[in-house]
């Protein structure tokens, strides 16, 4: 497969596993509602915070959507927008490589652009993704009328390119029927089925049972289709949905016959299209409007609407599910999860998720009646917890960080060996678990109770004994162990020592 040549671009193919592990520590006074609530916004580089976020969420996320800076050469107050081209690909290689470990397999991604860096984009993510895990170029009509001030064209919409983590498998959700759509379903002959639709009964491509006279209920003979075309049902079945009133023979019963669809039969939602019209998902001044509500000014740029974000989560998730936005900007994205009922995580880089994203969603727990509020009935709960990006896993010199804690290193360890995600809620044991038929353990910091000098951290006959068995292969991280290489091997341990043995994966 072809992919896209930039300046340094082998060091960026490098750039996710140099990125440090750091920790997430959490704020107390910037965390707001219930205090068990799932849901995440992160202060920090984004880079650095989906690092951290891995050993805790590889594999987990259900969609994932990213308005990332354009490159268009604009003063964004908030992003430098005005990176050189190669410089703007260097940024975005790593956190895409990221954001692909963290999707589920059912998961989708959804990134908005317009034509500066779109295609070049769309080269990279089929590289990071597989090109056949591309679903979709979504349009998005962003205005509400034409700039005739425009020099060459008015640019009307912006990209949104849809990847999954596995295309094979994955599936839209349907979207529900507008009012719009069913009033095109009706009744005209008062059949008991109720409200229906017609459809063409003629098709282009030859088929041989296809070609046969019709004679209408007035009596007027038809050859065949217009066009030289061919009905695309037999002789005995157009009989058969006949005789079953499934064909529409026109008020006068003397048209070219078509076949009735009922509402009451076709799938409750429709399948998603890739053109997205202002009218059905609101536009940029629409945005902008809902941004002046929330905070009194025009604080960012190109800001999404609310009812933008709900289709792209409509279609990607379910409740319940994990949505994440690593430029969450004016904190739409987190606002319309936690609407509609989805568990989320936000990262902001700068001063503004403190001074904009932070007091958003307070206002969401609080009810706030703006957006998508009316639609989707919303009337408040929840809460979210705030971080920040803390001190390295490792320092410098790969010494394990003396402020973590038993359960960040666990994690770290666990995600490292298996390539899962382990809740930082799991239960306080050296046995972090199995995986494949083999354990996984973690003595460290006196985790076994034995507070002397390097004691519990020490794997030894004894300590081995006060271990939670386990019936099969072993890996056993700690500070060293007086077992001599053969017995580790008799015993179906691979011993590996902290920190020198710890990959930063």
């Amino acid at each position: 497969m072809p992919w896209l040549e930039w300046h340094k671009r082998d060091e960026d193919l490098k750039a996710t596993a140099k990125t440090p592990y750091r920790l997430l520590q959490p704020n107390q006074s910037l965390s707001y509602g219930d205090e068990d609530a799932p849901n995440m916004l992160i202060q920090g580089d984004n880079l650095e915070a989906l690092k951290a976020l891995l050993p805790y969420y590889a594999g987990q996320v259900k969609c994932i959507f990213i308005d990332p800076p354009y490159n268009t050469k604009s003063a964004f107050e908030h992003y430098d927008d005005n990176l050189e081209h190669a410089k703007w690909l260097s940024m975005m290689y790593p956190r895409m490589v990221l954001l692909r470990e963290l999707l589920s397999e059912d998961g989708s991604i959804w990134i908005t652009l317009d034509d500066n860096e779109a295609h070049y984009f769309k080269v990279m993510c089929d590289e990071v993704f597989g090109r056949g895990n591309f679903i979709a170029n979504v349009l998005w009509q962003k205005v509400f009328s034409p700039k005739n001030s425009a020099r060459h064209f008015s640019v009307d919409h912006d990209h949104l390119f849809v990847y999954a983590k596995v295309a094979e498998t994955w599936r839209p959700n349907h979207l529900e029927r507008s009012a719009k759509q069913a009033a095109t379903y009706k009744n005209p002959d008062d059949d008991p089925r109720g409200p229906w639709t017609s459809g063409d009964l003629s098709a282009r491509n030859f088929y041989g049972a296809g070609t046969y006279p019709i004679t209408t209920p007035s009596g007027r003979t038809i050859s065949g289709p217009p066009n030289g075309m061919y009905w695309r049902v037999s002789r005995e079945k157009f009989d058969e949905m006949d005789k079953d009133g499934r064909i529409w023979w026109g008020a006068n019963g003397s048209n070219t016959p078509r076949i009735k669809r009922f509402l009451s039969e076709v799938k409750q939602g429709v399948v998603p299209q890739t053109m997205w019209m202002n009218a059905d998902v609101g536009n940029t001044q629409e945005a902008k409007k809902e941004v002046v509500a929330l905070f009194g000014s025009e604080n960012f740029m190109t800001p999404k609407p609310e009812r933008l974000m709900a289709r792209v989560i409509e279609v990607a998730s379910q409740p319940g599910d994990l949505v994440l936005d690593s430029f969450l900007g004016s904190g739409t994205t987190a606002a319309v999860a936690h609407k509609m009922g989805r568990r989320w995580i936000g990262i902001e880089m700068g001063e503004h998720a403190r001074t904009h994203c932070q007091p958003r969603l307070r206002k969401v727990v609080d009810g706030e009646q703006g957006g998508i509020s009316e639609a989707v009935g919303w009337q408040g709960g929840g809460g979210f917890r705030f971080y920040q990006l803390g001190p390295r896993v490792f320092d410098d010199q790969g010494r394990i960080n003396p402020e973590i804690r038993f359960e960040h290193l666990a994690a770290h360890i666990w995600f490292a060996e298996t390539g899962t995600a382990r809740s930082t809620r799991a239960m306080k044991s050296p046995l972090l678990g199995v995986h494949n038929g083999t354990a996984y353990y973690l003595l460290y910091n006196g985790i076994l109770g034995d507070q002397s000098l390097a004691g519990g951290n020490m794997l030894t006959m004894k300590l081995l004994t006060e271990l939670p068995k386990h019936d099969g292969p072993m890996v056993i991280y700690g500070e060293g162990t007086n077992l001599s290489n053969d017995r580790l091997r008799s015993l179906g341990i691979r011993f590996r020592k902290t920190p020198n043995d710890i990959r930063a994966r």
